[in-house]
């Protein structure tokens, strides 16, 4: 049964825990600003001695990830960072280094293959895999009923024989009031047209492995996604906290939450309109 912690806070079951991985977007801040009362609960976890983990579905290595978050005012617990793209990097690394690939994405997110982007080519045709972190510039930063998603099926209909590589399974973001699209919807896409991806990043396990060292802990997984957060939580058999006031708010406003948990097909142990200590 979902327990509820809006009147007793996270510090009712702190106690019961090791290590806590918390998302980023849609829990510790919006994209625009960052919540004080998450911040708060960091503080109070690692002054009681628990592990935290600032785990974020972000297409893009560790450190631009740590310089967006002092943008936003953040000033301490860079080292609990880990991105998807983190992880996804070990991996095209040492798997895909020398192979030619085509992007699709933001400029912004060119800092993941800096250390191979000789191998970037401009005609999808020529590209032995795809990296997918996002949108392509051009309908970057748009609202997603504004992007025509025909254009990317377009796009991979003629090349379903490469594989793909996404660094963000979440399929929308909030910025703010805007809803925007996540290279996870790109890469639904193109398995919907038979196309093989590889994906990096939550509810997939190999990003909490390495991320840190979770043999023999108590885990609490905190953050407003149930097709990432939640479900990452279920697949690794760890406890789940879901903020309610995240990617999900319209949804927990129009129906029963036991009925949305059954069409996502997860378990919430908890719930918390936002994260607060």
């Amino acid at each position: 049964m979902t327990k509820n912690l809006d009147k007793s806070g996270l510090q009712l079951i702190a106690k019961n825990y090791d290590l806590f991985f918390i998302d980023l977007w849609g829990v510790v801040h919006n994209g625009i600003k960052l919540f004080d009362n998450s911040i708060e609960v960091i503080e109070n976890l690692t002054k009681n001695g628990k592990e935290v983990i600032l785990l974020t579905n972000a297409p893009r290595p560790n450190d631009p990830v740590i310089n967006f978050l002092k943008t936003l005012g953040l000033n301490k617990f860079f080292e609990n960072v880990f991105t998807s793209g983190e992880a996804a990097l070990k991996y095209l690394i040492s798997d895909l280094k020398k192979k030619k690939f085509y992007h699709i994405g933001s400029l912004r997110d060119y800092d993941l293959f800096e250390k191979f982007k000789h191998n970037k080519v401009s005609n999808i045709q020529d590209a032995n895999y795809i990296l997918c972190t996002g949108l392509l510039e051009m309908h970057d930063r748009k609202s997603y009923l504004n992007v025509n998603l025909d254009f990317y099926k377009n796009l991979l209909s003629d090349n379903i024989l490469k594989e793909m590589v996404c660094t963000n399974p979440d399929l929308v973001v909030d910025k703010g009031d805007t809803r925007e699209y996540c290279a996870g919807t790109i890469a639904k896409l193109f398995e919907e047209i038979n196309g093989k991806v590889i994906y990096f990043g939550k509810p997939y396990p190999p990003v909490y492995n390495l991320s840190t060292n979770i043999k023999n802990k108590k885990v609490l997984c905190i953050g407003d996604n149930l097709n990432t957060d939640i479900k990452g939580a279920n697949i690794q058999n760890f406890d789940s906290l879901l903020i309610t006031d995240g990617i999900h708010k319209n949804e927990l406003n129009q129906m029963d939450s036991n009925e949305i948990f059954q069409k996502y097909n997860v378990t919430v142990d908890y719930t918390q309109k936002i994260l607060k200590w």
